[in-house]
């Protein structure tokens, strides 16, 4: 395919499919758009009606294009009649209909509703989730705990979502998830995106469990579409919003106090054909904590205890701007250009007392030291990137669209490491430094197509170019105590190179019938990857080469069983790639008893993911019920051995076959006009089979997590918020974690018709009395090491958000956002 060329294929394909439907039976088709900003209206009502006496005849809805296809219709005069909520109705002119005609309307526009859309008060709760069989989308107003925060602070609210201590969110017990801005996927690390994002510009978020072969094939869990807050009127709108923490209330001795505050700002301009959107944010978030922990470590008959105790903070601070500019010559195509750049600084600071450092031989003691070690680890990531994106709609209701992406980053960032003595600090016993360059730059290319709706269902098409080039260059320098200056240790320092070209195409076909929907479809992808690796001493210089070309299949199916209840069962393949970090085999010095490295062979891994459930609606309630099942293969856990008495070394590894067996659960009632309760319970057993290191894996659990969001409208004007995050203890394939979880609640005050607000909250309610926001990490390897941490976090955070909104109607802002370079953070 790729010698005749995508767009040569494309219209092969749209020619063959024209001819086999010349002798289709008559049928009526078009597209429904925002009259104001030629978005596409998804799920929006089709009537057809007959022009005799207006009774209706058939109906239907608009897909994510807004595409709708009547069929199976008979000769005679008809009319049609479109609708969405917030809209006003639209109904065509009379037309006939001939028999074997495939009429097209073309694009049907809708223009808003101003009277419905700022008239109407809505009273009591609003609905903050809407179950579909293709998707679950959740309102972000509605999770008051994160305004004045980030995505991932909405996200991490949703059932099925759970956070740990290091912040790292999973969804259904892994973290391979991928991104996308307003439906534009962006491949990169999540929670570097979703913590540049601010809460106040997020309408909502959608998560696609199982996502279709138009969708890329990255990403174990599926893929979160964060939709940015859209109007449907000309002018201005503006957003502004800051953040203010108290002192913390306990500082865990840490040498500096945690600070956090921010602000950002939010402005669209809609005119005409123009849509100009310009943003900015700040926020510092630093988190106060200790860490507390043994490391045991066996060799024959000696055993080392390396007990220790001490501060691990994290000051972090986000800087980005964003600008795009968006025309629309018509109402059938759009140009988007867009720049992005960021800046992210994010200390970790570990100064931990090893108060008893002693061996044990035989039962006698061997030696008994104590000493201090000051470590910090900086990492800032400097973004810019710009894209241009092009989509015409053809009178045939054909749609071409097409993306074009580039990136530079800049990546790294020095650790330094100093062990010192105790209590005589003034003694220096080793200090050490190694620091990182990783220059970025990727492409990447898109070009979809999306035929007219044809009498066997709607067809797309795609193709994509990926590119990535990513050096490293880790330079490790330990100080020789007697010159005073600092030498290269070869044995930490390397130059590596990733290259990656992926090049894949797809072809979907999804149909709509009364009550059973289904689609099929296949994702093609090349790639080939290169890993170049060279030691600073001149002797090892090896490229590590792996390339594949496979199918990703997926298919969907779903069955309105009535109004209000609807069965479904999806099934995807995917893939989660390695990084530069996880493949670079030098160990990098993370803390004084750690070291970190990768594997130059390390193989991607493979996902299979199948489901089936239900989705129950009643009134203005909903549940939701799914059985999943995945299969990873290739799983890769980072997994640890003995460096030497003291030292552990961490390794990225793929460790064997990793599944997953669960049920996710979702659940929105109303037991009062005043009172909401959102909650979600995900339960699973967790295996992992496998070796590592010519030894066996063999672990396996259950685990749950459980998010619950209960709100109270006191007033008009006044809620309270209250919500729970918890996550079980669950294995990994040395070990395991203990559970973690961090309460909270939110006061929330509204004044000047809801365009200001304030909200009060209290995060990581502790009291003195629970153990919030704490976990403990343990790995262990008979007859070789044993370790356990207590990582210990700052509670009782007392927050002040405040927001004011100018024509809050109004904003479609939507920015570009990192491809490659965030993945590497």
């Amino acid at each position: 395919m790729s010698r005749i060329g995508p767009l040569c294929f494309f219209v092969f394909l749209n020619l063959f499919f024209n001819s086999l439907i010349a002798n289709a039976q008559s049928s009526i088709s078009g597209i429904v758009h925002d009259a104001k900003t030629n978005i596409p209206l998804e799920f929006s009502s089709i009537s057809i009606l007959s022009a005799g006496d207006s009774s209706l005849i058939d109906g239907s809805i608009s897909d994510v294009g807004g595409l709708f296809l009547l069929e199976k219709l008979k000769p005679g005069s008809y009319f049609l009649k479109v609708s969405f909520i917030g809209y006003q109705s639209k109904a065509t002119p009379i037309f006939d209909l001939a028999k074997n005609e495939n009429r097209n309307l073309g694009i049907i526009s809708l223009e808003p509703d101003e009277t419905m859309m700022e008239g109407i008060e809505v009273q009591g709760q609003k609905i903050s989730t809407n179950f579909q069989l293709e998707k679950q989308s959740y309102s972000a107003e509605n999770f008051q705990a994160a305004q004045g925060g980030n995505a991932a602070d909405i996200l991490k609210n949703l059932p099925g979502v759970a956070i740990n201590v290091d912040g790292q969110i999973s969804i259904r017990g892994t973290s391979g998830f991928v991104v996308m801005i307003n439906g534009k996927p962006v491949q990169s690390d999540p929670m570097m995106i979703l913590s540049q994002l601010p809460a106040n510009s997020i309408e909502k978020i959608d998560w696609i469990s199982s996502p279709s072969a138009q969708y890329d094939s990255e990403g174990k869990a599926g893929m979160i579409n964060v939709i940015t807050k859209s109007g449907t009127t000309d002018g201005l709108y503006m957003q502004f919003n800051t953040k203010l923490g108290m002192p913390p209330i306990e500082n865990y001795g840490n040498a500096e106090r945690a600070k956090r505050y921010g602000a950002d700002f939010n402005l669209n301009y809609l005119k005409g054909k123009w849509d100009i959107s310009v943003g900015a944010s700040f926020q510092r978030n630093d988190i106060a904590g200790r860490r507390v922990g043994n490391v045991m470590t066996m060799s024959g008959d000696t055993t080392t205890y390396f007990p220790s105790e001490g501060e691990r903070s994290i000051d972090e601070k986000n800087y980005s701007g964003r600008f795009t500019i968006g025309y629309n010559p018509s109402e059938k195509s759009v140009f988007s250009l867009g720049f992005y750049g960021a800046v992210r600084d994010k200390l970790r600071t570990a100064d931990i007392l090893y108060y008893d450092n002693h061996a044990i031989a035989n039962g006698q003691e061997l030696y008994n030291f104590q000493y201090f070690n000051a470590n910090d680890q900086r990492r800032r990531g400097d973004v810019v990137l710009g894209s241009l994106d092009y989509s015409h709609v053809f009178e045939n209701e054909s749609k071409i669209s097409t993306s074009f992406l580039y990136e530079y980053s800049m990546l790294g960032g020095p650790t330094s490491n100093l062990n010192l003595g105790y209590p005589d600090l003034s003694k220096v016993y080793q200090e050490e430094y190694n620091t990182n360059d990783n220059p970025l730059n990727g492409i990447r290319y898109n070009l979809d197509y999306t035929f007219q709706p044809f009498s066997f269902g709607q067809l797309l098409a795609g193709y994509q170019f990926r590119k990535l080039d990513h050096k490293g260059d880790f330079l490790y320098e330990r100080k020789n105590n007697e010159t005073g200056e600092f030498e290269l240790v070869p044995d930490f320092s390397s130059n590596v190179e990733l290259k990656r070209n992926i090049h894949s195409a797809y072809i979907q076909l999804d149909k709509k019938l009364e009550k059973l929907s289904y689609g099929l479809g296949v994702r093609v992808e090349s790639m080939d990857r290169s890993f170049d690796l060279e030691d600073k001493a001149g002797i090892v210089d090896t490229v590590y080469q792996y390339d594949f070309i496979r199918p990703f299949f997926s298919g969907n199916l779903g069955y309105q069983v009535n109004e209000g209840l609807q069965l479904k069962a999806n099934f995807t393949q995917r893939v989660e790639r390695t990084t530069t970090f996880k493949m670079n085999p030098f160990p990098e010095r993370e803390h004084s008893e750690t070291l970190e490295q990768g594997d130059p062979n390390l193989l991607p891994e493979f996902i299979n993911l199948a489901e089936v459930g239900l989705i129950k609606t009643w009134n203005a309630s909903s549940f939701y019920a799914t059985a999943y099942h995945s299969r990873v293969k290739n799983l890769v856990n980072r997994v640890n051995t003995v460096y030497n008495d003291t030292i552990l070394n961490r390794i990225y590894s793929n460790v064997g076959t990793g599944k997953s067996t669960g049920i996710d659960l979702g659940l929105e009632i109303f037991p009062t006009s005043w009172w909401k309760v959102f909650g979600g319970l995900n339960l699973y057993h967790y295996s992992i089979k496998g070796s590592f290191d010519d030894r066996p894996v063999n672990t396996e659990s259950w685990v749950h997590s459980i998010n619950i969001n209960t709100t109270f409208t006191l007033q008009k004007n006044w809620s309270i918020q209250g919500t729970l995050n918890y996550l079980s203890e669950r294995v990994t394939a040395q070990g395991e974690d203990s559970r973690f979880y961090t309460p909270s609640i939110v006061i929330k005050k509204t004044w000047l018709d809801n365009r200001l607000s304030a909200n009060l909250i209290w995060q990581n309610i502790d009291m003195g009395i629970l153990d919030t926001n704490e976990q403990r990490i343990t790995t262990y390897r008979e007859g070789e090491f044993y370790t356990t941490t207590n990582y210990i976090q700052e509670v009782d955070m007392v927050i002040l958000n405040l927001s004011y909104t100018l024509n809050r109607s109004k904003n479609k802002a939507k920015f570009v956002k990192s491809e490659f370079g965030e993945k590497e953070f």
